[in-house]
């Protein structure tokens, strides 16, 4: 299948005020080791210039308060956003919120879009994806939390662990089983929950990059419901319908993960580079050892590779959807997750005990990308999703296709002649 990854030269120029943008008015942010609410101020202005620019929320449909912009201008604006955590809440893209006005988007009543899909898009509130469980988060037929429904409401019970944001949320998407009589794909429902509901408990949960639970951005909490009510009318599409719209939703969201990615390696790409002609050491510079020339080359051809594999899955979703991009959005997901691991891990190296210290940024952002394998799926299940969609175009045989003395005698028949003509001479 050919493709075509090219975009006009006006959006190079919008590429062009984005990188500055970042540079001089984003990453310096990230120094000031701001918390949540503070950094969001701090923010304020800058996402108007966003808005501004005509950059805002790029991953949604004008009609929905977005830009338009396809997969592949998206790929491009996350490679650059994404070198920094702190990118895109600034842009108004960020996960998991993105995901989540894109559900409410394909999803929501007119309703349920002006009560929670507008303030959400402005900024003004945040939102939380509530879908995995402790001990089943790669197998989501085994989810056990329930919502019952009781003449107009449903009554909500059960736990969700390791949702993102969630104490911070104006509201949960909650996955949830409505209907424990037929199979999970039909059985469960998504049901928009507000967080001032009573009978929601929410534990913060440390994690690497974040221990304290402080960090800016994200956070992450263990959410239980015990007998939470909410109006029947706050179910999310049809009843039942929740894996389909998980699907929808995941999609789009693992490829913009996986955007990102590329920025957080080019960042430490470029880092282990500047100190690779910077430094010397035993008579020549870092740059004329063999084993930094090794990490600089393996590097430079991985990121490459993840670029271009991501591209060509924008690519794809822009000409035929998500749900016919499963195998390279997958492909993506555990390649892109290796390669911004073994780039930040070789870039912490080169720089010995500088690299390991937060005087730079490569530690935390290593700690950062160990999740990567995780959320989102753990790479396992991704790996498992190629190789069944790859061995379905094959057909079990009895004797290889390829076995060589089968191929000789068929070749024999095939080119008789041509031997009989040998024979003559």
């Amino acid at each position: 299948m050919p493709w075509d990854f090219s975009t006009e030269p006006e959006w190079e120029e919008q590429l062009e005020w984005m990188r500055n943008f970042l540079r001089t008015e984003i990453l310096p942010l990230e120094t000031l080791h701001l918390d949540h609410e503070t950094f969001f101020r701090a923010i304020r202005p800058l996402q108007q210039q966003v808005k501004d620019r005509g950059l805002w929320a790029a991953h949604l449909d004008p009609e929905h308060g977005g830009q338009g912009y396809g997969q592949v201008k998206l790929a491009l604006m996350h490679e650059i956003l994404g070198m920094s955590e702190l990118g895109p809440p600034v842009f108004g893209n960020q996960a998991p919120d993105s995901g989540n006005a894109e559900l409410l988007a394909l999803a929501a009543t007119d309703e349920q879009k002006d009560e929670w899909l507008a303030p959400l898009l402005a900024g003004e509130i945040l939102s939380a994806f509530s879908m995995t469980e402790q001990g089943t988060g790669s197998d989501p037929k085994q989810f056990t939390t329930a919502a019952v429904r009781d003449g107009d409401e449903w009554v909500i019970n059960g736990s969700k662990w390791f949702v993102s944001n969630g104490d911070r949320a104006a509201f949960h998407i909650l996955m949830a089983v409505t209907d424990p009589s037929v199979h999970p794909y039909e059985g469960q429902s998504m049901i928009i929950v507000p967080t001032d509901k009573a009978g929601i408990e929410m534990r913060p949960i440390g994690v690497m990059n974040d221990p304290d639970h402080k960090g800016p951005l994200h956070d992450h909490c263990e959410v239980h419901y015990r007998d939470v009510r909410v109006p029947y009318s706050n179910l999310l599409g049809d009843e039942g319908g929740a894996f389909v719209l998980a699907q929808k939703r995941l999609g789009p969201g693992r490829i913009h993960h996986c955007m990102r990615w590329i920025g957080v390696a080019q960042r430490a790409f470029d880092d282990m580079c500047e100190r690779s002609v910077s430094m010397s050491v035993h008579g020549s510079r870092l740059a004329d050892k063999q084993f930094v020339q090794d990490f600089i080359a393996l590097s430079a051809a991985d990121l490459s590779a993840s670029r271009l594999l991501t591209l060509h899955a924008a690519w794809k979703i822009d000409q035929v959807g998500a749900s016919e991009t499963r195998q390279e959005i997958a492909m993506i997901k555990y390649h892109g997750a290796k390669v911004m691991h073994d780039i930040l891990d070789r870039a912490i190296q080169v720089y010995g005990s500088l690299g390991f210290s937060t005087d730079m940024p490569l530690a935390e952002m290593y700690a950062y990308a160990r999740a990567a394998r995780l959320y989102d799926g753990p790479d396992e299940v991704h790996k498992a999703t190629v190789a069944k969609i790859v061995t379905r175009r094959y057909e079990p045989v009895e004797i290889p296709t390829d076995h060589v003395p089968t191929r000789r005698v068929a070749a024999m028949e095939k080119y008789a002649n041509l031997f009989d003509v040998v024979s003559a001479q």
